[in-house]
């Protein structure tokens, strides 16, 4: 594999195996595309497994709004034990037989939580206080106060239930906002019912619009590289930001689009309307940027701007 260079700008979707860092992750697919300029779309665990998007070449420029995506996890919920890490991984802090539980209030507790909701950041999060990572204060046992940051909880779906025992379990999928914290989200259903609670499994199964069924392995990619087949895998970053409108610019717009220079909206097509970013195409396809329109002067100015003919030191 080495020396093998993958020439293709987007996105790889690539299942994260457990007790790899999101970095390491990075850091192992660039040796095996050769290719230096790529990052992820959303850090984690490293004992979590799932959906990871790597952003490859150009498609670097995207991660930003890659990022702001919706995500969508598969999280098992364990009552009777609480632990300071909130998941199974840290020291138990509490125990409890919890085995008074019913099906009924477990399930009411967990869908109580879709809408907009408040959480504490845990210890172990990568949120910066006063200068420092909390978990890199947790790791010299320092506690400190965290402002609740809000989240949204746009989907829940119960997958299965486990009660009648002395540590009830309950397994949901949950589609929510970036910044959500799944082991968070189970201690407050634990709190909802007045018992301990922890996060016992995570799996993220969506990120960026892709899904497991879209990932390879990090396995999978010599082969893919050896049969010529890897770029069938990679999609293009714009064709994921389908939360965002799109429209075509003619010429002499669409030259104008690749200069970075403004572009009148009365000239696209479809006429943008509302104000916010737009992504833009040339007639007959190939996208050119990602533009912002001003509502009041009816103009959409450069964002972020790919020229078609635009080459980085990588070869994408």
């Amino acid at each position: 594999m080495k020396g093998t260079t993958v020439a293709a700008d987007g996105v790889l979707a690539v299942w994260k195996p457990a007790g790899w860092t999101s970095h390491d992750v990075v850091a192992k697919a660039r040796r095996l595309l050769g290719v230096r300029r790529i990052g992820h779309t959303g850090t984690l665990d490293p004992a979590v497994t799932g959906v990871l998007p790597l952003c490859v070449g150009r498609a670097t420029r995207f991660v930003e709004y890659l990022q702001e995506m919706p995500k969508t996890y598969e999280a098992t919920l364990r009552f009777g034990i609480a632990t300071d890490t909130e998941d199974l991984q840290g020291t138990v802090t509490e125990e409890a037989d919890v085995s008074h539980l019913t099906e009924e209030r477990m399930k009411e507790a967990v869908l109580s939580f879709l809408g907009e909701i408040e959480q504490i950041p845990p210890m172990v999060s990568a949120v910066k206080v006063n200068g420092k990572r909390l978990y890199e204060l947790a790791r010299q046992g320092i506690a400190v106060e965290r402002k609740p940051r809000r989240a949204t909880i746009h989907a829940i779906d119960i997958l299965n239930v486990t009660a009648g025992i002395s540590r009830p379990e309950i397994r949901f999928s949950v589609r929510c906002s970036k910044g959500t914290y799944i082991r968070t989200l189970c201690v407050d259903i634990g709190r909802r019912l007045g018992v301990p609670a922890v996060m016992a499994s995570l799996v993220r199964t969506e990120s960026a619009g892709l899904r497991r069924e879209q990932c390879v392995t990090l396995e999978d990619i010599p082969e893919l590289v050896r049969e010529g087949t890897l770029r069938d895998r990679i999609v293009p970053a714009d064709r994921l930001l389908t939360h965002l409108p799109r429209t075509s610019a003619p010429m002499p717009e669409s030259l104008h689009a690749v200069q970075g220079k403004p572009i009148r909206a009365s000239r696209l097509n479809p006429v943008p309307e509302g104000a916010g970013l737009w992504l833009v195409d040339r007639p007959g396809g190939g996208f050119l940027g990602i533009f912002e329109l001003e509502e009041d002067s009816g103009w959409l100015r450069a964002v972020k701007v790919f020229p078609p003919a635009e080459h980085d030191q990588d070869g994408n």
